[in-house]
């Protein structure tokens, strides 16, 4: 049996250069409002305060910091970017076409047939483009989604460019190739690095944290009552899928409970697929998916789901002893 004080681990996602303190105040402030949402303020000074257990913001957003992080010009890929990133857009646009259908949702299938358009251009010229030229396009590209009424305003990503260049660190991680793949290793170490196998587990991970997360719970031995996934791109086709390790993909076995959040609005999400294509681990478990509606202008930040209590209600429950 598992004994003593939990262990709450936060695994950020696509970004910047973060703070640890920092985000490890925003995320607990986050779910501190969602206790208050799912009617569980008894628990908040427990858990700022960090008497519900031992809680750890992985930050390995350093590990990215390539060219200067923040700086590169607009169409800079190398060579092994740019057909991955086609491939990440072409799955988005696919599902968001399927999340906003004309009939439906007028204004967002014109802004996502656009967007289609100008990908499908890139992607039938790329033989005769060099990666900076492909770059530009599929800055095009992400510009134009930026456009869509859930994200138009959005304050974390100001340019196309921006959405582009931080979707690119998904493809750097699922990298295989011999000395790339070092980058994903080093991440893993960094998310297990403070943990303690001896003691229960509760992982929290948003966006490419999930995907980290897949991986490090398959190599990691101690306990996981419960793992949450946030705004995962896990299940955005092929692109994803089936570069993950191990693969087919399954459920880790030493999970004991996976709830899957997505929002409609969160360009970045895999939809709901989430749940049918991952397998279930020998034990049965497998993902659990539900969907939250996010208010204001930006849906994909790992706070704005940890806000609903029907996200931080289990987490709360799963500490608990």
């Amino acid at each position: 049996m598992v004994r003593g004080k939990p262990q709450l681990l936060f695994v950020h996602g696509i970004g910047g250069l973060r703070d640890t303190a920092t985000d490890h105040r925003r995320w607990l402030e986050a779910l501190a409002t969602g206790a208050r949402d799912a009617e569980r303020a008894d628990a908040i000074s427990a858990l700022t305060q960090g008497w519900l257990a031992d809680v750890t913001f992985a930050n390995y957003s350093d590990l990215f910091n390539r060219r200067g992080a923040q700086g590169d010009a607009a169409g800079e890929l190398d060579e092994h970017e740019a057909p991955f990133l086609m491939e990440l857009l072409d799955s988005m646009l696919d599902d968001l076409a399927e999340e906003f259908p004309l009939e439906s949702s007028p204004q967002e299938a014109r802004v996502i047939r656009d967007a289609r358009f100008q990908l499908d251009a890139a992607i039938e010229g790329r033989q005769a483009q060099g990666a900076g030229e492909i770059g530009r396009r599929l800055v095009g590209v992400t510009t134009t989604m930026l456009r869509l009424p859930g994200v138009r305003q959005a304050a974390q990503w100001m340019n196309g460019w921006g959405v582009l260049s931080q979707l690119a660190q998904v493809g750097r991680y699922l990298d295989r190739r011999a000395k790339k793949a070092e980058l994903g290793t080093v991440i893993r170490a960094r998310v297990f690095e403070s943990l303690d196998p001896a003691r229960p587990l509760v992982v929290v991970s948003h966006s490419l944290g999930t995907v980290v997360a897949y991986e490090a719970l398959h190599e990691y031995e101690g306990a996981v009552p419960l793992w949450v996934t946030l705004g995962s791109p896990l299940a955005l086709g092929a692109v994803v899928l089936d570069r993950l390790v191990p693969r087919p993909a399954f459920c880790p076995a030493n999970v004991a409970a996976w709830l899957n959040f997505w929002d409609r609005n969160d360009i970045v999400v895999g939809r709901p697929h989430l749940a049918d294509w991952i397998r279930p681990s020998k034990s049965g478990v497998k993902a659990v998916t539900e969907r939250v509606d996010s208010r204001g202008l930006w849906t994909h930040t790992a706070t704005k789901y940890l806000q609903h209590g029907i996200v931080a209600r289990p987490v709360i429950e799963a500490l608990r002893p």
